[in-house]
């Protein structure tokens, strides 16, 4: 079932531009987006993109309206320590949530339950209710605490996808190399997309 509803979360990792191109895709495909990010993903998406996002989560959201020339509708946004958002509860769990990027120690806490944030509550709420759960680690090389986590996780259902591309397309900017993870995010999610040729088409 595609769905109606992610939850996106960008943690303090490298990465924000997979995280943008990501929340673009979506809202073109009409998908609504809860978005959550932590202090350090604020910060990283101020270092590696044009767009600084305010701290308020009202403002962010039209922040990304104006950005994306999207419905504001279709945006949610939600601070780490809101937790009374609907991505806490199982009760109104989205349809799947992505943490893109996730760093290290959002793995880990996610990895045990830890839940000390609306970020790894959301993922320990979307592992609970057998939703899809997509985390884009950006780290390397991984140590084996990281890779012993990793396997946790893909053993209870969660997709462990790094962010890997591949190059037998023909590479002219970097650009495609995001297009070409996005579009493996967005395969898990079952949202159709052209954004990077297909092998053997």
């Amino acid at each position: 079932m595609k769905p109606g509803i992610i939850t996106l979360a960008m943690t303090g990792a490298s990465g924000a531009e997979y995280m943008l191109r990501l929340f673009e895709c979506c809202l073109r495909r009409n998908v609504q987006v809860q978005f959550i990010t932590s202090q350090p993903g604020q910060i990283v998406l101020g270092m590696e993109t044009e767009l600084k996002l305010s701290g308020s989560p009202q403002k962010m959201r039209q922040q990304f309206a104006d950005y994306f020339d999207a419905d504001p509708a279709l945006i949610s946004v939600y601070s780490k320590d809101q937790w009374t958002a609907p991505p806490a509860s199982g009760s109104s769990v989205a349809d799947a949530m992505v943490v893109c990027p996730c760093s290290m120690g959002s793995l880990a806490s996610i990895a045990v339950g830890s839940s000390d944030n609306l970020i790894h509550r959301a993922a320990d709420v979307a592992i609970k209710e057998r939703k899809t759960l997509i985390l884009v680690p950006r780290e390397t090389p991984f140590s084996s605490i990281h890779l012993e986590n990793m396997l946790r996780l893909s053993r209870l259902g969660v997709v462990i996808l790094p962010p890997n591309p591949g190059f037998y397309h023909g590479v002219n900017q970097v650009s495609e190399l995001v297009d070409f993870i996005v579009a493996r995010i967005l395969d898990q999610l079952d949202i159709d997309n052209d954004l990077s040729p297909r092998w053997g088409r």
